[in-house]
């Protein structure tokens, strides 16, 4: 078994391996080491490549033709080891039975054998952080997506809003645009450009859903863990829920209708982004998700340092608002100002209330299905303190959050409503002025389904 560090040490030698065209002779060497559990090893090496590839004596062969043929999977997280016979027991469950908020972990006490139950997992990651003897591993998307580099495909880098800080105090947005250029991507958008107009979707599903004084509304428009456990868990409260998509998925669909021709990758600080690009109805706005981790350890093999790279400036500009999505919190006060624009006279309404990390999700969710919640405007986040807090993020929660607020603080925009160069982008969409967003035809882009 490795740990996190040794995954890391080992996809950075997977991916140099692969870029300098020594992959297979690199595989083969690897897999000499007679101390090694091929199978096992196999599952790893082959999840930190993107794709699922069984041991065999043609691994190697087999591996490369798995990522020049690469197809989309839906599973995100591989148990890669048996479990283990001293791992921690609470309840008569492992940790990572326990941890699991959808029960999707099944285990075979006898035999110790591990499964991941594919119709009740939604690959959050939380085993992955959970697991001592590090049973799990996400896998990463990076080598399957060199080919469309290398064969010059228009892919647009996406980045979460809370990337600001994460490679450094005093790294730029610029210069984090400029390394992902060097690395082949045509360019670099905020997601939080995205946030500013879905903060103003919100606000609208607010005016549609809180009418009365006990009505209120579940945001669903950024964590993928939270939109998980209304579905699975609190199926009840879907009625209460924004049909809203994440910022995430409204960056790539209107990249995307704006130019077909482009691919979108997002990159961001979340295990579960992965599985919410794959979901049946929402996939194909993002082709490729990496993390935050995933990204320094690609611009390391690559040998780019981003504090010595000359800025490139970005032509979009993203409002305050959309910027703190990333902490909690955010979402809250960026409604309540699209509120106050929009339709004054329901600010007097609105209460917030956020949930930070799966416990107190869940405790919010059992709260409002029996009637004990007193705001109307619930934001839940599976992660402590929000996306800033997420399992890739590189810094700590507090420094995220301190540099998230800042970063905010310096937009020129505060409120999404008053965001001209969203606006034109909108004006490309059919969506002409803010009346529009109440028009479901029209804001359809930024619309799901839950069943």
């Amino acid at each position: 078994m490795i740990n996190e560090k040794e995954y890391r040490k080992l996809f950075k030698k997977l991916l140099k391996a692969y870029y300098e065209d020594v992959f297979e002779e690199t595989i083969e060497e690897i897999f000499l080491n007679k101390d090694v559990n091929r199978e096992s090893f196999a599952k790893t090496v082959s999840a930190l490549c993107g794709v699922e590839v069984d041991y065999s004596n043609n691994f190697s062969k087999d591996l490369v033709k798995a990522i020049e043929s690469y197809k989309e999977s839906n599973r995100v997280v591989v148990n890669t080891h048996s479990c283990v016979k001293n791992c921690i027991q609470v309840d008569g469950k492992t940790i990572c039975e326990n941890a699991c908020p959808f029960d999707a972990i099944l285990l075979d006490k006898d035999k110790l054998n591990m499964e991941i139950n594919m119709d009740t997992c939604v690959h959050c990651g939380i085993c992955v952080e959970s697991c001592d003897n590090n049973n799990f591993i996400d896998k990463i998307e990076f080598i399957p997506l060199i080919k469309d580099l290398r064969n010059n495909q228009k892919i647009i880098a996406a980045v979460a809003p809370a990337i600001v800080g994460q490679f450094g105090e005093n790294v730029s947005m610029g210069q984090i645009r400029a390394g992902l250029k060097k690395i082949g991507f045509a360019d670099m958008v905020e997601v939080a450009f995205f946030a500013d107009m879905l903060t103003i979707k919100e606000a609208v599903e607010f005016n549609r859903l809180v009418i009365k004084e006990k009505d209120f509304m579940l945001s669903s428009c950024c964590c993928p863990i939270w939109v998980g456990m209304i579905k699975a868990k609190f199926n009840e409260l879907v009625k209460y829920t924004s049909p809203s998509i994440s910022p995430m998925i409204a960056a790539g669909k209107v990249i995307k209708t704006l130019d077909p021709q482009y691919k979108v990758v997002f990159i961001g600080p979340c295990v579960a982004k992965k599985a919410e690009a794959k979901t049946e109805d929402l996939k194909e706005a993002i082709d490729y998700v990496l993390t935050f981790n995933e990204l320094k350890d690609i611009f390391d093999v690559f040998d780019i340092k981003l504090e010595e790279l000359p800025e490139v400036l970005s032509t979009q500009y993203t409002s305050k608002g959309g910027r703190i999505y990333a902490r909690t919190g955010g979402v809250s006060e960026a409604v309540e100002n699209a509120l106050l624009e929009i339709f004054p006279d329901k600010l007097g309404m609105f209460s917030s209330e956020q949930a930070s990390g799966i416990k107190e999700c869940k405790e919010m969710l059992k709260k409002a299905l029996e009637g004990k919640i007193k705001a109307n405007f619930l934001e839940g986040m599976g992660c402590d303190g929000g996306c800033v807090g997420g399992p890739k993020a590189i810094i700590p929660k507090e420094k995220g959050r301190e540099m998230v607020n800042k970063f905010g603080s310096e937009s020129k925009v505060h409120i999404s409503t008053n965001n001209r160069i969203m606006n034109e982008f909108l004006l490309k969409l059919g969506i002409e002025n803010l009346e529009d967003f109440k028009n479901k035809e029209k804001t359809k882009i930024f619309q799901r389904k839950f069943k």
